[in-house]
């Protein structure tokens, strides 16, 4: 079949640990080559922020990136993103009435707007589904008035979870959040991200460590990821005699280039007294991951909330044991006690407590990464999770559309 894929900041062609871009981005970039290995043609449409990027560019076999014209060609914040969602549908619906999707797929709440637009706009419109990411109630009620999301998000994002055609959820209590929001439960689908089997693995060269001891945190770095919870936690142990350092992967640009929640973070270090014992590496390309996560005895997620997260899986494929904040999707994937520990979130003293215990127990800790990798291969690969992906496809395709019903969602908006 034919799959449009819109992900309107979060390109599978992005660097990856900036503030917009991280999960997302390898969440779309795997599912499609994953599809496209299955035999269907992709084609992933996100907004053109380069004005050099040519419009199309073909990101592996059976998938290519379309830059669409919405906005100014240059790097716009997410949250600011809506009022451009109108110019993204329509040169969406461009494309699609040559290239006739069977199954359109939105990533992100606006780009479910943009997925409905361009739906409404064509004859015989393509099936409409859509993975989150993110639910804004959730994200409110965890950021309060550091929420930096558009109000329209409160009364849209329902809206497109309530009007496409089937909403995947990344983990169950996502699906819990959909229903509540007026989702019905028979058009949720429960599909997880994945994870590479073959980049990450156990086997292989780790990196040099500096100190006996090293915890690893991977991601884009920004506060409700916790960095600073583990930055304290770090101290403690500091104050213990347990000699570990802390690399910190990720930012929006490499270290000393100005991000600003890395010099907050370095700040915090400064603060907490462990700044020779913390590492604020920046931006690492994902094919240079594996010696990092190998390196680690320990890696931590340490979130507010999180919606998935995609680092506990490349930890676990990496036979690292993992000490997770027990929060959104991490209580799916990380098993407390047999692939890791689960924490409270914002609790420095409970992390140190758990990074303790594994350390002071490496037998312990190779088994946690032992049982974690053997639940990736059996539960998180890419290939299983796109023929979970296209049973869900086939699914909304066999039901009446909603999608195609009821004008755009996003009337008024931008216009």
């Amino acid at each position: 079949m034919r799959i449009a894929m819109i992900s309107e900041h979060a390109s599978p062609l992005a660097t990856l640990g900036g503030v917009d871009a991280g999960g997302q981005n390898v969440h779309v970039a795997a599912l499609s080559t994953a599809l496209a290995r299955r035999g269907h043609q992709v084609r992933v449409y996100t907004r053109r922020d380069d004005a050099t990027l040519p419009r199309t560019v073909t990101f592996a076999p059976g998938v290519d990136v379309v830059h669409v014209a919405a906005g100014a060609p240059e790097h716009i914040p997410k949250d600011a993103l809506l009022p451009h969602m109108a110019a993204l549908a329509a040169g969406i619906a461009e494309d699609w009435r040559v290239w006739r999707p069977d199954v359109a797929h939105g990533h992100f709440w606006m780009s479910g707007l943009a997925t409905l637009d361009a739906a409404a706009a064509i004859p015989e419109p393509p099936a409409v589904l859509q993975t989150f990411h993110a639910l804004g109630v959730v994200k409110r009620r965890h950021q309060g008035p550091a929420d930096t999301s558009p109000r329209e998000r409160e009364w849209l994002e329902p809206d497109v979870g309530r009007r496409a055609d089937r909403v995947v959820a990344t983990c169950s209590d996502e699906a819990f959040e959909l229903k509540k929001l007026g989702v019905q439960q028979d058009r949720i689908s429960v599909i997880p991200c994945g994870v590479d089997l073959d980049h990450f693995r156990p086997e292989g060269d780790g990196e040099a460590k500096r100190r006996p001891y090293r915890v690893l945190i991977v991601g884009r770095l920004v506060p409700r990821k916790g960095v600073g919870t583990v930055i304290e936690a770090i101290s403690q142990l500091a104050a213990d005699g347990i000699d570990a350092e802390l690399v910190i992967v990720g930012g929006g640009a490499p270290a000393g280039g100005g991000d600003p929640e890395l010099t907050r973070l370095a700040e915090l270090a400064d603060r907490f007294g462990v700044t020779d014992r913390v590492e604020l590496r920046g931006q690492v390309p994902q094919s240079d991951l594996p010696p990092v996560y190998r390196s680690a005895d320990v890696v931590v997620c340490a979130p507010w909330y999180e919606p998935f997260g995609i680092v506990p899986l490349e930890a676990m494929a990496s036979g690292r044991a993992v000490v997770a904040s027990s929060v959104g999707g991490l209580i799916d994937t990380v098993v407390h006690a047999r692939t890791g520990l689960h924490v409270p979130p914002r609790d420095p003293t409970a992390v140190a407590g758990a990074i303790r215990e594994l350390l002071e127990d490496p037998a312990r800790a190779d088994r946690l990464g032992s049982a974690g990798r053997r639940r990736v291969e059996s539960r998180y690969s890419w290939d299983r999770v796109a023929a979970d992906t296209e049973r869900a496809y086939r699914t909304a395709l066999r039901r009446p559309r909603l999608a195609a019903a009821g004008g755009s969602a996003a009337r008024g908006v931008g216009r």
